[in-house]
């Protein structure tokens, strides 16, 4: 960046000039951090391997860990990867929109992007800036736009925190419609594999792909070179020890020196007099937990607690791809 510190955009229609400026950059091989509806990403020209290099320095991320390729239309899919007959209504059909498809790559994307992978995740954003970006700048390679390991940012605030000074400029457009990541399907295998579950979920997809026999849910070897962002690494887990707590249990904590991360319906059951709590969303609105979930393990690390406990949930539907990312935050690798 040259000793140059970060320009911060606010931006709230298509039709300011500022985007322009964030295109720019992109082009010219600096980094943007911008927002998508899941959460906010930190882009670099997919094309330019030294730019793809910066993302990686910058996040202080494993070299083996993929990129996921952002772009703007279903044409831009077919400049990069190579898509399979079968699959084109149902990619039409899921995009735009928080999912990721693996695909055989074309040779336009380095290796820098895959890690060495034959494979490229594309996603196209349900987002009009992550759109807009790409229009005008080209594919754009994307991770989460945070310091590796730490929670995803689903504001620009959180993305401050971890990469002010560090990117040439953050876009800032309010909070991501999710706040978790995309769903990553593998359609390069004899059945569709799901390697990381998210927004869309397992029994949708099951109905989705139902004419190809439906999808399998992936489960990595521990020695296995990740196919996919967010399946080998420890991920979104705050600094401070985070544990998981079965509901009945998590009474035993009320008012100690312990944050309690938990549903507002699990609070009304057994904590109404702790003082101790963060509510995460409701059980009844699940939608609002995967909204609030890395927001809740940021505040961890902010609180005057030494340690935190977070409620289990059940694993079906939208809370299975929620407790994929709370087991993984309570990991200890």
């Amino acid at each position: 960046m040259n000793g140059n510190t970060t320009k911060v955009i606010k931006i709230s229609d298509l039709y300011n000039d500022d985007i322009q400026y964030a295109c720019d950059i992109l082009k010219n091989g600096g980094l943007v951090a911008f927002p998508t509806e899941t959460v906010y990403g930190l882009g670099a020209c997919a094309l330019n391997p030294e730019a793809v290099k910066k993302i990686f320095e910058v996040k202080g991320r494993p070299q083996d860990n993929p990129l996921i390729v952002h772009l703007a239309s279903f044409e831009q899919v077919n400049e990069v990867a190579y898509v399979e007959e079968k699959y084109v209504n149902v990619i039409k059909r899921l995009t735009p929109g928080p999912v990721t498809f693996v695909l055989k790559k074309k040779s336009i994307i380095p290796p820098e992007v895959t890690a060495g992978l034959d494979t490229v995740g594309v996603r196209i954003p349900a987002h009009p800036i992550a759109q807009r970006l790409a229009q005008c700048a080209g594919p754009i390679a994307a991770p989460s736009a945070n310091l590796s390991g730490k929670p995803s940012p689903t504001d620009a605030k959180s993305v401050i925190e971890d990469l002010f000074g560090l990117v040439e400029c953050i876009i800032d457009a309010g909070e991501s419609a999710f706040g978790i990541e995309s769903t990553i399907i593998d359609l390069t295998k004899e059945k569709p594999l799901v390697l990381r579950p998210g927004p869309i979920t397992i029994e949708e997809l099951n109905e989705i792909f139902k004419e190809f026999g439906g999808v399998e849910f992936y489960v990595p070897k521990a020695d296995e070179k990740p196919l996919a962002p967010g399946m080998k690494y420890r991920h979104y887990a705050p600094e401070k020890t985070l544990k998981m707590v079965e509901p009945e249990k998590i009474q035993e904590y009320a008012n100690k020196d312990v944050l309690i991360l938990c549903t507002l319906e699990t609070c009304e059951k057994y904590l109404k007099d702790a003082k101790n709590i963060h509510i995460i969303g409701e059980y009844a609105r699940p939608y609002t937990i995967a909204q609030n979930l890395y927001k809740s393990l940021r505040l961890v690390d902010k609180s005057p607690y030494p340690e935190a406990v977070i409620e289990k949930l059940p694993e079906e539907g939208i809370f299975f791809s929620i407790m994929n990312r709370i087991k993984k935050a309570v990991s200890k690798f």
